[in-house]
């Protein structure tokens, strides 16, 4: 049974007890919510947003009707399709390299030759120090996977060179980050092999929250709305957006199981499941949670106060009043 709790109240513990300390300072955690009683999704999602910009962490919104979550790697994309990459690798070299230089104050003028230039160095005794110091401390930061740490590193090089990383193999780099179409050849100048698929695709998430919290984020908040595939009818003309079949349906729990089995491998990321109150309709045993019990074991209160709601609890329903 799921416990009910009025959004007002609950909002305020999970910023407290989540965004405020256990996230922040490194933990992890996957949350299921039912909205219900006059709360609605926006509503909800607004919430957080507000939320993670007041306690500095990067939120993402990632609907089902536009993204295939159960497939790990396009909820990689849909992710991925939303961050400013240019704007984190910037701000991470700046943050590197702020106690050790001077800085050109804008952000135009943050290049080698001015950097150089206000450190009394010539440019080809310059380079090669500020690339050690991204060795060292990017490229070897092994809490992210390879292919993210190399990625990670030819775009941050662009923002002290774009000579030596030109803006086409950025864009390439950044497309391939999205899941747009790249031949591999095209990667092979990064020294990028692999596309990005169900075989890593979790760990590049993982290794996203890592990259925001040490470019200055608290980390990463994803609320994820799966209400589309508890819908079971499609509209008889296309609309554009995903519907989903029930083995659709039973390969997003396995995803979401995965994620909540995940929680001692990653850190600094907080996921937000919104569901409808179909979810938890006993009946629906080809969509609802019944239909996975791998699932349901990992969030269902076997045991509950009949009185009182457990705010902290992994599946909660949400109410205005």
């Amino acid at each position: 049974m799921a416990t009910t709790i009025k959004l007002d109240e609950w909002l305020p513990r999970i910023q407290k007890e989540y965004l405020q300390d256990f996230v922040s300072k490194g933990g992890s955690a996957v949350k299921f919510i039912i909205p219900t009683n006059g709360v609605e999704t926006p509503q909800l999602a607004a919430g957080f947003e507000k939320m993670a910009a007041e306690e500095g962490f990067q939120y993402i919104f990632v609907d089902s009707a536009n993204a295939q979550i159960h497939k790990v790697d396009h909820l990689f994309f849909g992710v991925a399709r939303q961050m400013d990459w240019d704007n984190l690798a910037y701000e991470y070299v700046q943050r590197l390299l702020t106690d050790k230089y001077k800085l050109p104050s804008s952000k135009n003028d943050f290049n080698i030759e001015k950097i150089a230039e206000l450190n009394g160095r010539d440019v080809r005794e310059m380079l090669p120090l500020i690339n050690e110091l991204l060795t060292k401390h990017l490229y070897r930061d092994y809490q992210m996977t390879q292919e993210f740490r190399i990625a990670m590193l030819r775009l941050c090089q662009h923002q002290i060179d774009a000579e030596s990383v030109g803006s086409e193999l950025c864009d390439v780099i950044k497309s391939w980050l999205k899941g747009e179409k790249v031949p591999v050849s095209a990667l092979k100048p990064a020294i990028i092999f692999q596309k990005i698929g169900r075989h890593n695709a979790r760990h590049m998430l993982f290794s996203l929250a890592h990259w925001l919290r040490i470019t200055g984020a608290n980390g990463l908040i994803i609320m994820l709305d799966i209400a589309r595939y508890l819908q079971d009818k499609r509209p008889a003309e296309p609309d554009g957006t995903f519907y989903y079949s029930t083995t659709a349906v039973l390969d997003c729990y396995e995803v979401l199981r995965q994620f909540i089995d995940g929680t001692d491998e990653s850190k600094y990321l907080f996921i937000l499941v919104i569901a409808p109150n179909e979810f938890l309709n006993p009946d629906n045993l080809k969509r609802g949670i019944n239909a996975y019990d791998a699932l349901k074991l990992r969030i269902w209160d076997e045991v509950y106060d009949q009185v009182r709601a457990n705010p902290l609890s992994s599946l909660v329903r949400v109410a205005s009043i």
